[in-house]
């Protein structure tokens, strides 16, 4: 896509969103329960979590198409936790694209002005000008059926930007297109958003998605908030053993608290995380941060090789049977296939502990 001079007018002022103590059940099932978070003006935030987590649950009552049973959703300090969905400044893109089939591109992108009664000229203008801005300027006599998966999805875009609003919702909208157009229209909605400004909120259950395109992700579970924070920090300083091991490989090693510090592997290193009550723990570690070298006389052995391009994985067999994950540059890898006897190691630096796995 060919990047376009932006106005001005393009969108609304980017908005502060408030949610607090959101807590929404449906029947037995609690799909949020006492969610709190603040979305920054200007900020693209990523909710991810596994199905169920109350990820889309949030962002619906956002959007107004869902209300709490307790809590508050505020924007820009204003509660519009009962304001209906037609009056709050939101634009939302659905995984389903959920365009109208008898209407053209442009009359799909204008739709929500014509209901606003923008005048024809003004809306088929400002549609023609976020067609542009999506990089479709010449489809917009096409029809939905005449366009691929990726470029309904940026038609989808380009309506739920035609209203100016403060704030735009993203439910898994890239989850129905294939892995090359998923990559090339999550690099292009970044784009956008960093050049509108607008506050952005962006639900998937996708951990590279999150991380590769957010400013901070919150990862949910069971309708709470695990950790919120910028995706070096949730990846490198994980709060819990759930949003270590969800974002990302982690491998757990047996280990025995000492103090404030775990033996694991003939170290002692220091222990970040809440202390277990059980002395007998395990150590969550990072594939990169795994030493493996060759050692005849060493008690580990490499029983699977995945070649990753510029790193190879390897996996390793401890002697307690415990199967550990090792990231090594390939040219390193190479004279350690299935079967070669290793000695494992970790570098000398905090882990985090957690319960001992059942």
């Amino acid at each position: 896509m060919t990047a376009t001079t932006l106005e001005p007018t393009t969108v609304g002022k980017a908005a502060t969103v408030e949610f607090q103590g959101l807590r929404r059940e449906f029947g037995a099932t609690v799909a949020l329960d006492g969610l709190d978070l603040t979305v920054r003006p200007g900020e693209f935030l990523a909710l991810l979590g596994p199905s169920g987590c109350g990820k889309t649950t949030a962002l619906r009552m956002l959007a107004g198409f869902e209300h709490p049973d307790s809590g508050a959703v505020l924007v820009d300090g204003e509660d519009v936790t009962r304001v209906p969905a037609h009056r709050r400044d939101a634009g939302m893109v659905f995984q389903s694209y959920s365009l109208f089939p008898h209407l053209n591109a442009l009359d799909n992108v204008a739709f929500g002005l014509r209901m606003r009664k923008v005048r024809t000229a003004e809306r088929r203008s400002r549609a023609a000008e976020l067609l542009e801005l999506v990089g479709l300027a010449d489809k917009g006599d096409r029809f939905p059926h005449q366009l691929s998966g990726g470029q309904q999805q940026r038609i989808a875009l380009a309506r739920a930007l035609a209203l100016r609003p403060r704030v735009l919702l993203l439910d898994e909208p890239l989850s129905a297109l294939d892995a090359k157009v998923r990559l090339a229209l999550r690099e292009e909605i970044r784009r956008l958003q960093q050049e509108l400004g607008i506050t952005t909120l962006f639900v998937t259950h996708d951990q590279e998605e999150a991380l590769s395109i957010a400013d901070r992700v919150a990862v949910m579970r069971a309708g709470r908030l695990e950790q919120c924070a910028e995706p070096g920090e949730l990846y490198g300083r994980p709060a819990t053993a759930f949003v270590a091991e969800f974002v990302g490989t982690m491998s757990r090693i047996p280990g025995r608290l000492a103090g404030p510090d775990v033996e694991v592997l003939g170290l002692r290193l220091p222990a970040e995380g809440t202390p277990p009550t059980a002395s007998e723990v395990d150590v969550l570690v990072r594939p990169e941060a795994v030493h493996v070298t060759a050692d005849e006389g060493g008690d580990a052995q490499v029983i699977a090789t995945a070649f990753l391009g510029a790193t190879t994985r390897l996996t390793v067999r401890l002697a307690d049977g415990t199967e550990v994950k090792a990231d090594l540059p390939t040219h390193e890898a190479t004279a350690l296939g299935a079967g070669a006897a290793v000695r494992v190691s970790l570098p000398q630096r905090p882990v985090l502990v957690a319960e001992r796995a059942a």
